[in-house]
């Protein structure tokens, strides 16, 4: 018997690694997923990598209502009323100063990260069953600062904000609400980080300076914070609610 026994999700940035292996673990564990992403490509593909006829996709752009109102009704008529709302998409901005930190960057990282948490929980909430859970990929930054990335900060700090008055609001249908805060993760998204922050410190290699802050030594492989997002999704957290779950090798302590 899987922890997500005929449980209905709904992972954003589903084609991403976080979110691939997040909806693997999850479908292996008995759920039915509705994957969801900017471009129908790449999710085809993380589909077909997926292998299961538990899965289907959403073209969406997190930060559209009309778009995130279609994902949400879609995973409804396919496959019923939701359980779990993994709200996972995110995108990067510049490394830089703040004082060198381009507008337009603002605004579309805060856009995803923080519009795109809203509209979810907005329009995701009232097609949940009671007893379920919202999860929102934070990140470790959104508990402490770091230097040259403000929008990413910024939004990430306002995502638990968001988590923590949503999870007030839907305490009496039982449904939990948490963010998740990764650490580095070793894939794609932050390899530019990590460039990012070498060019800012002076032309270090920023993933071995991320690692030496690390108190585990190293980043995070995408399905090791799956597993933290399989147990806020899962009965295993059924007293969690208005947390910040650490997945961060100890980074932030």
């Amino acid at each position: 018997m899987g922890l997500l026994d005929n449980k209905v999700c709904v992972v954003t940035g589903g084609a991403g690694s976080l979110g691939l292996a997040s909806a693997g673990l999850f479908v292996r564990e008995g759920a039915r997923v509705m994957l969801v992403d900017l471009k129908d490509d790449d999710l085809a593909r993380a589909k077909s990598a997926l292998g299961s006829p538990h899965v289907e996709t959403c073209a969406a752009d997190v930060r559209n209502a009309d778009a995130v109102k279609n994902y949400i009704d879609r995973t409804v008529q396919t496959f019923g009323k939701i359980d779990v709302l993994f709200s996972n998409a995110g995108n990067q901005g510049p490394v830089t100063p703040v004082t060198e930190y381009p507008e337009d960057s603002f605004d579309a990282v805060i856009a995803v990260h923080v519009r795109g948490a809203f509209l979810a929980c907005k329009y995701g909430l009232p097609q949940m069953n009671d007893g379920g859970s919202i999860i929102i990929t934070s990140s470790v930054v959104g508990a402490m600062g770091g230097p040259g990335s403000v929008a990413y900060v910024a939004a990430k700090h306002a995502q638990v904000g968001i988590m923590r008055t949503v999870a007030k609001e839907a305490a009496r249908r039982g449904i939990r609400v948490n963010t998740l805060h990764p650490g580095p993760i070793d894939n794609e998204f932050q390899a530019k980080i990590d460039a990012g922050i070498g060019k800012l410190a002076g032309g270090v290699d920023g993933r071995k300076l991320l690692d030496s802050a690390i108190p585990l030594g190293r980043h995070a492989r995408p399905e090791e914070i799956a597993g933290s997002a399989l147990y806020l999704a899962s009965g295993l957290s059924n007293f969690v609610t208005g947390s910040m779950v650490m997945a961060d090798g100890g980074l932030r302590g």
